[in-house]
């Protein structure tokens, strides 16, 4: 498989990794989209959130602590927005689910 985060998973190429355990690695996003912008991928290979069944689910349940322990740890107190892009028109690029942890400013909707 000729997956990039799977690569970084594996120690194949280097990332700036800001947490890693058995089953996750966060990692700082290459391209910020705000002062704080870190990628929370899991090491299984789950292609998008379309994926997600009930055999891998505890995964996702587990990245969502990761991301609580991460706000905490880097005192995201004024707040976080977390975003996953599901499928080429969603913006997914990287077809392996990953959450964006972003923070340090001020957020709009829809976009932005």
């Amino acid at each position: 498989m000729d997956c990039i985060f799977c690569k970084i998973a594996n120690g194949e190429i280097p990332a700036t990794k800001v947490y890693e355990d058995e089953t996750v690695v966060a990692f700082n996003d290459l391209e910020p989209q705000a002062p704080t912008h870190i990628l929370v991928i899991p090491k299984e290979h789950i292609s998008s959130a379309a994926e997600v069944t009930e055999e891998n689910s505890k995964v996702i349940a587990h990245i969502f602590e990761v991301i609580a322990k991460l706000s905490k740890d880097l005192k995201m107190d004024e707040g976080f927005r977390v975003v996953n892009n599901c499928g080429d028109s969603a913006g997914q690029t990287v077809k392996h689910i990953h959450f964006h942890l972003l923070s340090g400013r001020k957020f709009t909707w829809p976009a932005g």
